[in-house]
């Protein structure tokens, strides 16, 4: 069972934009522990605050899925981005639909680490990929944001199915 509570859609949090994080104290760390352990536990490869209801720019990225390998990324700006490719993306907040979105392909990250050190970062592929849908999440979007029109209706619908199974 997750640690944290993971919200869904429509939950209004998911639609805000993050604050910036300034303190990085005692209770800051336990959060940054209590999300890593969160993702894992739900098979995540990313979890941003406001998943758990905190709208703060925090989010955790672990593409490998592997213990001891999540980063966790406060305050995040991309300065530089290139490439395109489509690739299919599941959200922890929108569970049981999938979509094709294009993302940039390669990426160079300003962010702080756990402790508030400033790092830039160049990340590339399904990592890039990972990080710009959680970066998502800081803003305020949702995978469903990404469409319009009847491909939106179509996500909607596939997710009221799972949120909401028929009773047999």
């Amino acid at each position: 069972m997750p640690k944290l509570k993971i919200r869904t859609y429509p939950d209004p949090i998911l639609k805000k934009k993050a604050a910036p994080v300034t303190d990085f104290g005692p209770a800051a760390q336990k959060l940054f522990d209590d999300m890593v352990e969160t993702m894992h536990v739900s098979d995540g490869v990313g979890l941003a605050a406001p998943q758990i209801g905190i709208s703060q720019q925090i989010f955790i990225a672990c593409p490998t899925m592997k213990f001891g390998e999540e980063f966790v990324m406060i305050n995040p700006v991309i300065e530089e981005k290139s490439g395109a490719a489509a690739g299919l993306e599941g959200c922890l907040s929108v569970p049981g639909i999938s979509a094709e979105i294009i993302r940039y392909t390669k990426l160079t990250l300003s962010f702080q680490d756990r402790h508030g050190k400033k790092h830039n970062g160049s990340f590339e592929g399904f990592f890039a990929r990972v990080i710009q849908h959680e970066i998502d999440h800081l803003n305020g979007l949702l995978l469903i944001d990404h469409f319009s029109g009847k491909k939106r209706e179509e996500l909607l619908a596939q997710y009221a199915k799972v949120k909401n199974p028929p009773k047999l």
